[in-house]
């Protein structure tokens, strides 16, 4: 493994009057150093993966012009360099590391889904991780097989022990798909050998090394007090697979013999030529499936077209056509019967039941009883699918109703009615177990005379079912001691019948049903769509749409009894109006807010602003207060003016700074924006948000899942504690056989256990796409940082002086630098002092972009972002490409007109290219077409809705498909927000005032001047 640096490619590539001098062995120049390699493995995997490494030099061919080999495509460039001379394959030494298979299957399989700051996957590395995933599933179904390997060193024959995958139908069928996706650089060391050769060398070698290593605390063979010279050869082979030395050393020809009687009891396994195009089939019949004259089961035999699985040829057809080439729904099949007579006798090695029907010239079936056909099931019909034949078995079969297990049926035990408010997942409910079997309720008596047949497979009410008999007992020691009832907890009953927890009853929980409201809220707990809709609060100003309205109707569902949500909708979908719709219907007109409590709402300080603006203008009604700031209330002081209060909200830092002012209240509801922001569980941030009391809780985020399930794990704990358990059995349960495993059972159970609590709508949905304008335009209202508003007040004051006592041209000039100073300070401080200085943590609108591109990068979203600066611009375009890892472009005007070219042709063409494309407003406000993408960011206004709008349509034109987002930034408590209120009046009016630019602000008064520059205090951010 090798990787290379972004720094010294970009540094390598800028240096265009640099000629590298070829040589043997020269060094590549954007290589990591063996030191740095062990380091990102140690933090992509863990320490004890990166300290067993060994490093090697190589050296491998790549394209290369005359100056320097050309970069990996996954590195982060910025710019796509013109490469103006042709390319060819040259040398090149590289740093490496090497792991030894088994840590290479554990690296390759820990890797997280997307690669953490300052880290880029390459193709060849998420194939390799792909393909340990297949070698994770080789070894999870046990298809491999103990082998000897012969191979020569240095001129020297080694026989080898080792484990072998052995490859069924549907792994040769992804080792094709593997083979033919396989990156061309994969091959680079590997001199002539086929694709399918290298991924074959890596499963045997993965899968031997992890067999060896759980056999390593273990032998196979009772401990001897022989010497290894002393041994047998099969005891030597024996131990040698589980040893580190798997070599076998013994005479030549001795190990020759060994070896092909080994490989002839192996090719016992591979009893199916896998390119032959039809194959012996097996189909199991219950009784009275042949007219219901016989009551016996019986195993019919067919010839399967191999690319038709449906295509059966029946045996006594096969017997009837005494021909070479049997003719059947226009197919083909040569010699029919010597195919299937070798089969049966093949498979009867094993199936030794098959012997019995080999006893008459023409096999067409074999009888069994039910016992024998249970053991089929069980044991033979596994076997013989994985060695190749065709197997057809009941559909019953694999279904959960077709076994033995329990009903859990709910009622009300004594406690509040519905719509009390104060259920949750601490209610009482009584409960009783009832026996079900094949879907059918059974009494015990009915059960205990099924179970007297001593079958394991019974028919009920017309229907096969399985009855094992460590079930059978345990069911009827339960049902006799304990009669079946009792009391539980509503999320212990969610719990089971969710999946997680298993019955007291040992059993399987095939259903979960209940009486009256407990019918009713499992019902549409399962089944969201049959949820009621409400109607749209009277008091809310503005219009819901109908996906909208039933979130509001799903949230309001879960707060009825008392259950934590988590909207998980698309950026730009309303979650946040969805809540203010909420928190009006839950007041239910109530004027007195001495009957419920006031909602508290967490959110980063970049949105603060923002959802104070959005309370205005859709609930002016509900009074809300903002807790932040250098002059915030605590105490007592705190919790009156809360109380006087509708909403308040506050930011994740001051939650752990004033975690006891904020617990003096028992909230109505916490509103957590940005859920995200509480995904690590041991933060003191995090831990005092779940300490906080509420009646009801609700989680927002367009990522609940961003790296690893434990950020799922800690927002669900928040939403309804200890609904999946504690972290370490979670961790256990869930986040190590799915992330690690990739179990697909554990991560169904989890998606089971999450879904009634989650609720996520993309707007790719048919359904939603419906309810949304083809274009919407939304302010982002942002808070300056504290340095931002020094600066602004310091500049607002020096140049008012300067105004005041200045007239004409000089005046107009004043102002309109003015407006200049304050919107670039607006924008960044570092735009304003031009002295280069870091960005991060010092703007509040830097801030809000960079969680809405995460938010829209996540969502496989591409973006625009206008700026008036190139300046900023050019800010932007570095610190996104270093903060997001991702490639970003940059058009201004001076961009060369072929850069722009080919800019354009990248951000619309690539599919994987850049997702995010900054433009000055100038140079890209006209004549491009850039319908890739569907986020339209302003981070600076122009003051002119018609430039705006030329800029916005760059994305939003004839051949975009999908719906535009525009977010326009506002800095509220600034002249950004007042000029904003300004235009958007003068919008209102037949002839819109404004002219082109912003010189209509010169012929504002002194005063109006002043009342415009003047910061609002409140507005800023910590």
């Amino acid at each position: 493994m090798w990787a290379e640096s972004s720094h010294k490619a970009a540094e390598s590539l800028k240096d265009k009057g640099a000629q590298t001098r070829r040589g043997k062995n020269q060094q590549h120049p954007f290589t990591l150093s063996s030191d740095q390699l062990v380091e990102a493995i140690g933090e992509l995997s863990g320490s004890l993966i990166a300290e067993r490494t060994s490093s090697e030099n190589l050296t491998i061919f790549l394209p290369s012009t005359p100056r320097a080999p050309l970069p990996s495509p996954e590195l982060i460039l910025g710019e796509k360099p013109v490469y103006e001379k042709a390319t060819n394959l040259t040398p090149w030494k590289i740093n490496t590391v090497a792991l030894h298979p088994n840590l290479a299957l554990d690296f390759l399989l820990s890797l997280p889904t997307h690669p953490p700051h300052g880290v880029a996957f390459s193709s060849s590395l998420r194939f390799w991780a792909e393909v340990a995933k297949f070698s994770l599933e080789i070894l999870l179904n046990q298809s491999f097989a103990p082998t000897i390997q012969e191979s020569q060193r240095n001129g020297a024959t080694v026989f080898k022990a080792a484990w072998e995958v052995k490859l069924t139908e549907e792994d040769l069928e992804k080792m094709n798909l593997l083979s033919k996706a396989m990156p061309p650089i994969c091959r680079a060391c590997e001199g002539n050998k086929t694709s399918w050769d290298i991924i074959l060398d890596f499963l045997n070698q993965t899968v031997d090394s992890f067999v060896r290593a759980s056999l390593s605390s273990s032998t196979l063979l009772p401990p001897s007090k022989r010497s290894r010279e002393e041994a047998s050869l099969p005891e030597q082979w024996l131990r040698a697979l589980s040893s580190e030395d798997s070599t076998l050393d013994l005479p030549v020809e001795k190990l020759r013999v060994f070896s092909k009687e080994i490989r002839s009891w192996l090719d016992k396994s591979q009893l199916v030529d896998p390119n032959a195009p039809f194959r012996t089939c097996f189909r199991l019949e219950p009784p009275g499936e042949d007219g219901g004259k016989d009551s016996g089961w019986r195993i019919s035999f067919h010839l399967q077209a191999r690319d038709d699985p449906s295509l059966l040829v029946p045996a006594d057809k096969v017997w009837r056509e005494c021909t070479k080439v049997l003719t059947f729904l226009k197919r083909k099949f040569e010699n029919p019967q010597e195919r299937l007579l070798a089969d049966l006798g093949v498979a009867s090695r094993l199936f030794p039941m098959l012997e019995e029907s080999l006893k008459t010239a023409h096999p067409m079936e074999l009888r069994l009883s039910s016992e024998h056909a249970y053991t089929f099931l069980r044991q033979y019909a596994p076997l013989l699918k994985q060695s190749g034949f065709g197997v057809l078995l009941p559909s019953w079969w694999q279904k959960p109703a077709a076994r033995l297990g329990v009903k859990l049926t709910l009622k009300k035990a004594s406690g509040p009615r519905i719509g009390s408010g104060i259920l949750g997942m601490d209610s009482i409910l009584s409960y009783d177990w009832k026996i079900s079997l094949g879907g059918e309720t059974l009494s015990l008596r009915e059960f205990e005379e099924l179970a007297n047949l001593k079958v394991p497979l019974v028919r009920v009410r017309g229907q096969w079912v399985e009855l094992r008999p460590e079930e059978v007992e345990r069911a009827i020691k339960y049902f006799k001691g304990r009669g079946g009832g009792g009391e539980m907890t509503l999320g212990e009953a969610l719990r089971i019948g969710l999946g997680q927890e298993e019955s007291e009853v040992g059993l399987p929980v095939v259903e979960i049903e209940g009486d009256g409201w407990i019918k009713d809220f499992l019902d549409k707990l399962s089944n969201p769509v049959k949820l009621s809709t409400i109607k749209t609060p009277t008091t809310f100003r503005g219009e819901l749409r109908p996906y909208q309205l039933r979130g509001v109707s799903w949230l309001a569902f879960l707060k009825q009894f008392g259950l934590g949500a988590c909207l998980a909708d698309d950026m730009g979908l309303g979650k946040t109006i969805q809540v203010i719709a909420l928190i009006l219907y839950g007041n239910n007109g109530e004027s007195d807010r001495s009957k419920r409590g006031p909602t508290l709402i967490i959110c980063p300080m970049s949105i603060v602003g923002n959802w104070h603006r959005e309370f205005q203008r859709f609930a002016p009604l509900l009074k809300v207060m903002v807790h932040h700031g250098l002059d915030r209330l605590s105490g007592r002081d705190f919790e009156k003016e809360a109380r006087k209060h509708d909403v308040v909200i506050t930011t994740y830092s001051l939650t752990h700074r004033d975690e006891e002012t904020l617990s003096r209240i028992e909230w109505e509801c916490i509103v957590l924006d940005e859920a995200q922001n509480i995904k690590n569980n041991v933060a003191k941030q995090t831990q005092a948000i779940k300490r906080l009391k509420a009646k009801h809780k609700i989680a927002l985020t367009g990522t609940p899942v961003e790296n690893r399930l434990s950020e799922l794990w800690s927002i669900m704990d928040f939403l309804n504690k200890g609904y999946l358990g504690t972290v370490k059995d979670f961790h256990a349960k869930y986040a190590l056989p799915i992330e690690k495993y990739r179990d697909p059972n554990r991560a169904e159970a989890l998606k089971r256990l999450v879904q009634p609590f989650i609720l996520r709508r993309l707007k790719t949905d048919k359904t939603i796409i419906k309810d949304l304008p083809e274009k919407m335009e939304m302010k982002v209202f942002c808070n300056l940082t504290r340095e931002q508003a020094t600066l602004y007040e310091a500049v607002v004051e020096d140049m008012m002086e300067k105004i005041e006592i200045s007239e004409g041209i000089k005046r107009k000039g004043l102002v309109l630098s003015t407006l200049l100073k304050l919107k670039q300070i607006c924008n960044h401080p570092a735009q304003f002092l031009h002295d280069g200085s870091e960005l991060p943590g010092r703007s509040g609108k830097l801030a809000r972009l960079e969680e809405m591109l995460e938010e829209a990068l996540a969502e496989g979203d591409k973006s625009l972002i206008f700026t008036q600066f190139a300046e900023m611009g050019a800010m932007l375009h570095d610190h996104l490409q270093k903060t997001l890892d991702c490639e970003t472009l940059f058009l201004h005007g001076g961009t060369p007109k072929r850069q722009r070219e080919i800019m354009i042709q990248r951000f619309q063409d690539e599919k994987r290219g850049p997702p995010i494309f900054i433009l000055s407003i100038k140079a890209g406000g006209l004549g491009l077409n850039l319908t890739a993408a569907n986020r339209v960011f302003h981070f600076d206004r122009w003051w002119n809705p018609a430039v705006e709008s030329q800029a916005t349509d760059r994305a939003f034109r004839i051949g975009q498909t999908r719906n535009v987002q525009v977010h326009k930034f506002v800095c509220v408590g600034t002249l950004e927000e007042r000029i904003d209120q300004m235009i958007e009046q003068k919008k209102e009016l037949t002839n819109l005032i404004v002219g082109t630019g912003e010189t209509w602000l010169t012929e504002l008064s002194t005063e109006q001047l002043r009342e415009l520059f003047a910061l609002n205090r409140k507005m800023v951010g910590e």
